[in-house]
């Protein structure tokens, strides 16, 4: 498996559906003069949207308090979350703050809240001195954390500053790339974690062109060229279906040599050594780019984009390549499975019932197999 108190006047708001509908019911119709919520220029933040950026109020009050999978959300948000490290690629504190925004947005935990908001505050600026796939593995869950937990209203001087850096991160120079060029030129790993971060940044935001740029990105990478095709692919084209027209995902039906390579993603399979007819060369890449991947999809899915159908179901077929050459994911790959499950009509893939920290998320087997895809 990868290596992965603040104190306020201000109550802890069980959702931010109920905190405006309060307000404005006392306020005759306005929640905007809550003034202990105030931003220190006098302005109230915005409530948290109940759709979310990853679950909405509904999901999460949907979502079940017993059994081993909300067992496992609680562990990991009640132990020691660690130390913030954006720029340490195999840190756990992400992922934790995850964990802990989780338990308070589901069950109105102050503590928690309070714990989340803290590492928040704590996590900005540790990217310093790291490179582009650390901060893009890290920042998914930090930005998802903050939206669970409504960081603008929870405590309006880290939310704001947490704005500002998020804002200022995407082009932030790191060890001489930025996560918007990675994005744009990585087909592999690097790439789709950027990308998910990025994507995850631009919802949180509300930045409608950024967002509306990168599903073209994302797009691309499925397979689709027409949206984008920038990326710089590495020298081994071999497990390309089109060396001339190189893709993130191999179309449906694709083969090389009489073998189908339809789903497979040649840039990472090139890592376990070029294409061939034989057993191919075992590698964990594929698992890695698809911790990106699905994210970006299920981050776009949600602000209106049909991205699990793009590239003909690229990323069920990529799932569905992976297990039929036996490679089932890893430990900090697992939480993948029910993800992609919930978005695949039904057609499951073998899941665990316990599922590990992931590499940029996790607790899968709780917000989406425990629930009806929604």
């Amino acid at each position: 498996m990868t290596g992965r108190t603040m104190e306020r006047t201000r109550r802890w708001r069980p959702t931010a559906l109920v905190a405006t509908l309060v307000a404005a019911a006392l306020l005759g119709g306005s929640a905007c003069s809550l003034q202990d919520d105030a931003a220190p220029d006098g302005n109230v933040p915005a409530p948290r949207s109940t759709t979310g950026i990853w679950l909405s109020d509904q999901e999460l009050a949907a979502l079940p308090t017993s059994g081993a999978a909300w067992q496992q959300v609680q562990e990991a948000a009640s132990g020691d979350l660690g130390q913030p490290a954006l720029a340490d690629q195999d840190s756990d504190h992400d992922v934790r703050t995850l964990a802990s925004a989780l338990v308070a947005a589901r069950t109105g935990d102050r503590a928690m809240q309070d714990k989340a908001v803290a590492a928040l505050s704590e996590a900005m600026g540790t990217e310093d001195g790291g490179r582009t796939l650390a901060i893009g593995r890290n920042l998914q869950s930090y930005v998802i954390a903050a939206d669970l937990v409504d960081l603008d209203a929870a405590d309006p001087a880290v939310g704001a500053r947490f704005r500002t850096w998020l804002r200022a991160v995407r082009t932030e120079d790191l060890d001489g790339n930025t996560l918007v060029e990675t994005s744009n030129e990585r087909p592999n790993n690097w790439g789709t974690h950027a990308t998910a971060s990025l994507i995850a940044a631009a919802a949180y935001l509300e930045d409608t062109a950024e967002l509306n740029r990168l599903a073209n990105v994302f797009r691309g990478w499925t397979g689709d060229r027409r949206a984008y095709s920038g990326f710089n692919f590495g020298g081994d084209l071999s497990w390309q279906a089109n060396p001339d027209a190189p893709v993130g995902v191999n179309p449906v039906g694709a083969k090389l040599a009489g073998v189908d390579v339809g789903g497979a993603l040649p840039e990472e399979m090139r890592r376990g050594g070029s294409f061939t007819t034989g057993t191919p060369g075992d590698t964990g890449y594929p698992w890695g780019a698809l911790n990106g991947a699905v994210v970006s999809a299920e981050l776009l899915s949600r602000r209106g984009f049909d991205a699990w159908s793009w590239g003909d179901q690229a990323l069920q077929r990529a799932t569905e390549y992976l297990f039929k050459l036996g490679w089932g994911p890893g430990n900090d790959d697992e939480w993948v499975v029910p993800l992609v499950n919930a978005r695949n009509d039904g057609k499951d893939h073998p899941a665990q019932s316990e599922v590990g920290l992931g590499k940029n998320l996790g607790f899968t087997n709780w917000t989406h197999g425990s629930r009806s895809p929604g």
